[in-house]
């Protein structure tokens, strides 16, 4: 779908962490807007000045919510956190490619490093909520616990859909850490023991997913089979 200007309106504002906000919009103008689960937006800052985010929410949310990193402390960082409701956003999109396809017989694992988490959010949420049967897993690593923003969401929807596998990794896990440790590709490495018609969705940091695809890659897999979005 092409990208629209939008109009909005902030709904609702939340802190996450101390680094990561979520922003509520109810899209005022086109009235029918809509997107992919796994797309992003633009709003933009100047002419040459652009920000991009990606929806947390699923596509059949009233609301659509964007999920955002502000640790980097710019301008849209600051912009961010003195949105309030009631305050008007203007955007672009919808725009990504990082879009999963239902269509696709294979198995599905996700890779998600921190922030990076968000399209794929939007991803499984949409997927189980829409009848999805089939068998996914996702390899969600963070830092420390407190950059695993949606642990409590993946842990519910396992829960409740047993043929969804999640399965964070900490680099720095507590003494009472029972999961993965060790580094993004480290897990993948030992979490995917077979790579036969399999297909991987990654996002995060660009080492990150070449690292990632690298162990794929060796054990098997077509480089192109490995779907990926770049966040930093």
């Amino acid at each position: 779908m092409k990208p629209r200007e939008c109009r909005a309106e902030v709904t609702a504002v939340r802190a996450l962490t101390s680094d990561v906000i979520e922003v509520d919009l109810t899209v005022l103008e086109p009235g029918d807007f809509t997107f992919d689960a796994g797309q992003w937006v633009s709003v933009p800052f100047g002419p040459k000045n652009v920000r991009a985010w990606t929806m947390a929410s699923p596509p059949t949310r009233r609301l659509l919510t964007l999920a955002i990193d502000v640790s980097p402390g710019g301008i849209g960082s600051q912009w961010v956190r003195a949105l309030k409701p009631g305050d008007p956003v203007q955007f672009k999109g919808p725009t990504g490619g990082f879009v999963f396809n239902r269509a696709d017989g294979r198995r599905a694992v996700f890779v998600a490093e921190e922030i990076g988490i968000v399209p794929i959010r939007s991803i499984l949420t949409h997927l189980y909520e829409t009848g999805y049967g089939r068998p996914t897993a996702l390899i969600y690593w963070a830092r420390n616990p407190g950059w695993l923003v949606y642990d409590a969401d993946f842990r519910s929807l396992a829960r409740r859909y047993p043929g969804f596998s999640y399965l964070p990794v900490l680099r720095e896990p507590p003494a009472t850490w029972r999961g993965e440790k060790g580094e993004p590709a480290e897990a993948v490495e030992r979490l995917v023991y077979g790579v036969d018609r399999l297909v991987v969705y990654v996002c995060g940091g660009g080492e990150t997913i070449n690292k990632v695809r690298d162990v794929l890659v060796k054990k098997g897999m077509d480089r192109k089979s490995v779907k990926w979005e770049k966040f930093w």
